[in-house]
C-alpha cells in the first residue's frame, strides 16, 4: 500500500494519516460498544474512558520515544503498549462477529415479521434491555479476547519447538542423505525481544544439531547501535557448514548495512545475490546454497534488492539448489530460476488468528508450511519471534529442522 501511493505521486505522509485514522475509528467503535451502548454510570463510563483513551496514547508515544533514542521510555512502555495492541484486535474481531450475527438475526427476524402481514406489530425495544444485552455481549468478547492474549503469550514466549520438515531432493548425493537445516526465521529483536529469549532459540538450535543454520531475515527490529549485544547470543550458533542470512524487510527498515557488518562480525555469512557450493571433503559438492536481497530491498537504494538471476549465473543445474528467501512470494522467480527447494518466513503464519486471511492474501495465499509451485517447493517457516504483540493465536512458533533426502 505505501508503495502504491507512492507511485501514485501520493506523499509518503498520507499512508501513516490514513492509517491512524483507520485506527482512530476503530477504536471509537471499541469506546461505543463498551462504553457508550452499555449504560455504565457515569463514574464508570469516566473511567472505561480514560483507560481506553491512556492505552491508546501508549503505542504511538512508544513508537516516537524509540525513534528519538529515548530507549528507557520505550523500554518502559513497549509491554502495556503491545499487549495492549493485542488484546485491541481481537476484542474488535470478537465485537465485530458478535455484532454481524445480532444484525443477521435481526435480519431474518424482520423477514420473517413481512412474511406474516396479520401478525401484531412488535413492541419497541426497551433501552433497558437493549444496554444489558449490549454488556453481556461486550462482556463476552472482552473476556473472549483476554483469554486469548492470555494464552497466545504464553504460546509466544514459551518453549522454542524444533519442527522437522523432510525435503525429497533430486540429485542429492547420497552422502548427504538426511542432511539438515537449522531454519530460524523472525526473531524481531527488539523491544520485547531481548538477550534472554535470543540465548534461549540459540540454545534450542545447537541442541538440534544441524548441519546448516539459515537464518531468512527480519532478525532485528531497531539500530544496530542500540540492538547489538542482544543478537551476540549468536556467535554461539554451531553448525560445521555454517550459519547464513538474507535479509528480510525488517533490516532495511533498521539500518542495513550496520546490521550486516555486525553480523559478518559474529560469524554469520551474509548471501546477498550469492551463491555458495556446500560440500564434503570426500563426496564433493552435496548441494548449492543461494540466497537473495528481500522483496521490496531496491525501494531502499545502495545497490540493494533481489536478483536470483546473478545468483545462480553459471550454477550446475545437475546439483540441487536451495534458496533463501525472506518473502514467499519470491518463489515465483525460484520457478523460473529452477530453484529447487525456497526457505522463507516473513508471515509468522499469521500469528494472530484471523490476521492469516490478511497476510496470506499478500503473499498469494502462501502462509506457512509446505507448497510446490512446478518443481519448486517452498517452506514458509512460521518464525521463531513475534512482532509487535508478544502473542501468537493459531500461529506457534517454530525453529523448522529441514532434512534434506535423497529423491
Amino acid at each position: 500500500m505505501p508503495r502504491l501511493l507512492q507511485s501514485a505521486g501520493v506523499p509518503s505522509i498520507v499512508f501513516p494519516l490514513i492509517a491512524l485514522g483507520l485506527h482512530a475509528l476503530l477504536a471509537y467503535y471499541v469506546w461505543r460498544r463498551l462504553v457508550r451502548d452499555t449504560g455504565l454510570p457515569r463514574p464508570w463510563r469516566r473511567a472505561a474512558t480514560i483507560t481506553i483513551v491512556g492505552f491508546e496514547a501508549l503505542l504511538p508515544v512508544t513508537m516516537w520515544a524509540s525513534r528519538t533514542g529515548a530507549t528507557g521510555v520505550a523500554a518502559a512502555l513497549a509491554w502495556p503498549a503491545f499487549l495492549w495492541l493485542g488484546l485491541f484486535g481481537i476484542t474488535i474481531v470478537a465485537l465485530l462477529a458478535i455484532d454481524l450475527a445480532r444484525l443477521l438475526a435481526g435480519g431474518a427476524l424482520w423477514v420473517a415479521r413481512r412474511a406474516r402481514p396479520a401478525a401484531t406489530p412488535a413492541d419497541p425495544v426497551d433501552p433497558s434491555r437493549r444496554e444489558l444485552i449490549a454488556r453481556i455481549t461486550g462482556g463476552v468478547a472482552v473476556a473472549a479476547a483476554a483469554g486469548q492474549v492470555a494464552v497466545g503469550m504464553r504460546r509466544a514466549l514459551g518453549e522454542h519447538r524444533v519442527v522437522d520438515v523432510p525435503v525429497a531432493l533430486r540429485g542429492l548425493p547420497e552422502a548427504f542423505d538426511g542432511f539438515t537445516i537449522a531454519q530460524l526465521s523472525d526473531v524481531h529483536v527488539g523491544l520485547t525481544v531481548d538477550r534472554g529469549f535470543v540465548a534461549d532459540v540459540v540454545a534450542a538450535v545447537n541442541a538440534a544439531g544441524p548441519d546448516l543454520i539459515a537464518i531468512t531475515g527480519d532478525l532485528v527490529d531497531g539500530p544496530a547501535a542500540e540492538l547489538a549485544p542482544r543478537i551476540a547470543p549468536l556467535a554461539e550458533l554451531r553448525a560445521p557448514y555454517g550459519t547464513y542470512f538474507v535479509t528480510g524487510n525488517h533490516e532495511y527498515y533498521s539500518g542495513v548495512e550496520p546490521w550486516l557488518a555486525e553480523l559478518r562480525r559474529l560469524g554469520v555469512q551474509v548471501l546477498r545475490n550469492q551463491r555458495v557450493q556446500i560440500a564434503r571433503p570426500d563426496a564433493g559438492v552435496g548441494f548449492e546454497l543461494a540466497g537473495i536481497d528481500d522483496h521490496g530491498a531496491a525501494r531502499f537504494g545502495g545497490g540493494h534488492g533481489p536478483d536470483l538471476a546473478a545468483a545462480v549465473a553459471g550454477r550446475d543445474p545437475s546439483r540441487p539448489l536451495v534458496l533463501l528467501a525472506h518473502q514467499p512470494r519470491q518463489v515465483a522467480d525460484a520457478v523460473r530460476h529452477g530453484v529447487d527447494l525456497q526457505l522463507s518466513g516473513h508471515t509468522h503464519g499469521g500469528q494472530i488468528w484471523p490476521w492469516h486471511y490478511i497476510v496470506g492474501l499478500q503473499q498469494g495465499g502462501l502462509l506457512a508450511g509446505r507448497y510446490r509451485r512446478g518443481d519448486t517447493q517452498l517452506y514458509v517457516s512460521r518464525g521463531v519471534g513475534y512482532w509487535g504483540p508478544p502473542v501468537r493465536v493459531g500461529a506457534p512458533p517454530e525453529i523448522a529442522r529441514i532434512i534434506l533426502r535423497r529423491a
